[in-house]
C-alpha cells in the first residue's frame, strides 16, 4: 500500500485522480470484503463526491493538504451526519445521527475520502471484534483469527489494504492491542489532545480517538490533522499541534528508554517475549540508552479498569432506553416493560454483562468498596508512571501477551478475553500517549507489536522513537497475502 506522501505526490503531478484513487480503494474493498468484513457500510457515493472536490481543486491549480484525496476508514462509533452510525450494536441499527463528529468533520476539511464506516465490538466493549451485532471480523494475516478490538475493522481494513488509514477508538487497548495483532502501526494519543465531540461514549474518562496507518511518518500526518482543541468538548486540551513529522528522526542518540519490568512476567509467551526483547536491543543499537524501570502497580490496572469502565459505561448506556432514539420494543404495555425489554433485545451480552458489573459497583453500600477505591489505585498507577518519566523519555513493552488468537477461542471465557489487554490498560487509566508498531512475526506468521508509551503530550518522543526502529527494520513492509 502506498504511503499518504506519495498518493499527494501523484495527484499534485496529476499521475492520478482522486476519483481514481477512491475507486481503487472502494474496488479494493469489495474484493476483500467477502474474506475480510472489516466494514459494516461503504460509503461509496460519499466518498466519490469528496473525491471528485480534491479534484475541482486541483484543476482550479488551489494547493491541497496532504491528507486530500486519501482513502481512510472510520470506526462506526463516531457520528457522521446522515450515515448511519451503529456502533456495533442492534439498539442503534437505524440511527443517522443529526451531526457530524469533530474528527470527522476536520478530515473531511482537509480533504480525505471516506470509504466506509467500520466494524467494532458492540459499543467497544470486547478485545477481538466478536461481540459485534453483525458479524465477525478476520485478521488479514489468518483469516481464522481475531483481528484484536474493539477497533478491529479499522485495523484490519489497513493491514489489508482496503484504505491508507484509518481511525479508531481506544478506551482500554482497542487501538494497540488491533494494531499488533494485525502488524499495523496504531496510536492512543494523550486523553484530551482529540476531541470526543460525536464519539459515542463508552467510558468518557478514559476514551480517545486515534490513527492507524502502515507506517510513522502515516501516523504523524493524521494525528496532526485531528488533533487540538474543541470547544464543545470540555475535556479538550487547550495546546498548540506542532507538525509531528518534524520529529521523525533515525537516530535515538541521548533518549532514555525504560523498559517495564512487570510486563516480563506470568502470562507473556515466550516467541512475544523473545521478539520484543530483539526490538529492545535494537533501541539500543540506534543509540537509545535502555534502563530496567519498575512501574509496581501495573498489574493493578486490569481489576481497576473493569470497575472504572463498567461504572462509566452503565451510566452513559442508561440513554438507550428506546424513548429518543434507536431501537424500541414495539407492543410494550407500560413504560418499565418498554425499557427492558427494549435493552434485553437491543443489547448483546458483553454489553449487558458490563453495564451489570458497573451498576453493581456504583450502587449504594458497593460505591466506596468499588468505584471510589478504584480511583484511588488509578491515581497510584499514574503515579508510578510520573514515577518513571522521571528517568526516561519514553517506556516500552510488549503491546499484547500473545499473538492473534482463533475465533470463537476466548468467547466463552471472559476473563481470558479480558487478559488481552493487560499491558494497554494501564495507559488510558494514567491518560498517556501510547503506540504499538510491528516488531516481528511468531512461528505461525503472526505479528507481534511493541509498545512505546510517552509522557504526557509527548507524542513527539512516542513517534521519535517509534520511526527510528521502523526505518532500521523491514517489520512495516510486510504485508499480508489476501
Amino acid at each position: 500500500m502506498v504511503s499518504i506522501r506519495d498518493l499527494h505526490q501523484q495527484l499534485i503531478n496529476k499521475d492520478r485522480s482522486a476519483i481514481e484513487i477512491a475507486q481503487e480503494a472502494l474496488q479494493r474493498t469489495k474484493e476483500l470484503e467477502p474474506k475480510l468484513r472489516s466494514f459494516l457500510r461503504l460509503t461509496e457515493e460519499h466518498a466519490l463526491a469528496q473525491a471528485k472536490q480534491v479534484d475541482a481543486k486541483i484543476s482550479a491549480g488551489e494547493d491541497i493538504g496532504l491528507l486530500a484525496g486519501i482513502p481512510i476508514g472510520i470506526k462506526d462509533n463516531m457520528c457522521t451526519q446522515g450515515i448511519p452510525t451503529t456502533c456495533g450494536s442492534k439498539i442503534l441499527e437505524n440511527f443517522i445521527p443529526p451531526f457530524e463528529s469533530t474528527v470527522t468533520g476536520r478530515l473531511a476539511e482537509s480533504g480525505a475520502v471516506m470509504v466506509g464506516k467500520t466494524n467494532l465490538d458492540e459499543f467497544a466493549m470486547g478485545s477481538s471484534t466478536e461481540n459485534s451485532a453483525y458479524q465477525v471480523t478476520a485478521n488479514p494475516w489468518d483469516l481464522d483469527r481475531v483481528p484484536g478490538g474493539s477497533s478491529g475493522g479499522s485495523a484490519a481494513a489497513v493491514a489489508g489494504g482496503q484504505c491508507v488509514v484509518s481511525l479508531g477508538s481506544d478506551t482500554g487497548g482497542s487501538i494497540r492491542q488491533p494494531a499488533g495483532l494485525c502488524g499495523v502501526v496504531g496510536l492512543k494519543p494523550t486523553y484530551g489532545l482529540v476531541s470526543r465531540y460525536g464519539l459515542v461514549a463508552y467510558a468518557s474518562s478514559l476514551d480517545q480517538i486515534g490513527p492507524f496507518s502502515r507506517s510513522v511518518e502515516d501516523t504523524a500526518i493524521l494525528l496532526g490533522a485531528i488533533a487540538g482543541y474543541d470547544p464543545q468538548d470540555s475535556t479538550s486540551l487547550k495546546v498548540d499541534v506542532p507538525d509531528y513529522t518534524q520529529y521523525l528522526k533515525p537516530d535515538l542518540k541521548g533518549v532514555k528508554v525504560g523498559v517495564i519490568t512487570e510486563t516480563f512476567g506470568e502470562g507473556l509467551d515466550d516467541e512475544v517475549k523473545g521478539v520484543v526483547e530483539t526490538a529492545i536491543a535494537q533501541l539500543k543499537e540506534l543509540g537509545a540508552e535502555i534502563q530496567e524501570i519498575s512501574c509496581p502497580r501495573f498489574r493493578y490496572g486490569l481489576p481497576t479498569y473493569y470497575i472504572i469502565a463498567p461504572s462509566e459505561a452503565s451510566a452513559n448506556l442508561a440513554r438507550y432506553d428506546g424513548v429518543k432514539y434507536g431501537f424500541r420494543k414495539p407492543d410494550s404495555n407500560n413504560l418499565i416493560n418498554m425499557y427492558t425489554q427494549t435493552r434485553a433485545e437491543g443489547f448483546g451480552a458483553e454489553v449487558k454483562r458490563r453495564i451489570m458489573i458497573g451498576t453493581y459497583a456504583l450502587s449504594a453500600g458497593y460505591y466506596d468498596a468499588y468505584y471510589l477505591k478504584a480511583q484511588k489505585v488509578r491515581t497510584l498507577i499514574k503515579q508510578d508512571f510520573e514515577a518513571a518519566f522521571e528517568s526516561v523519555d519514553v517506556l516500552v513493552c510488549p503491546t499484547s501477551p500473545t499473538t492473534a488468537f482463533k475465533a470463537g477461542e476466548k468467547t466463552d471465557d471472559p476473563l481470558s478475553m479480558y487478559l488481552s489487554d493487560l499491558m494497554t490498560i494501564p495507559v488510558n487509566l494514567a491518560g498517556l500517549p501510547g503506540l504499538s508498531l510491528p516488531c516481528g512475526f511468531d512461528q505461525k506468521g503472526l505479528p507481534i507489536g511493541l509498545q512505546i508509551i510517552g509522557n504526557v503530550l509527548r507524542e513527539d518522543q512516542v513517534l521519535h522513537t517509534a520511526y527510528a526502529y521502523e526505518q532500521a527494520t523491514q517489520w512495516h513492509e510486510k504485508q499480508p497475502s489476501l
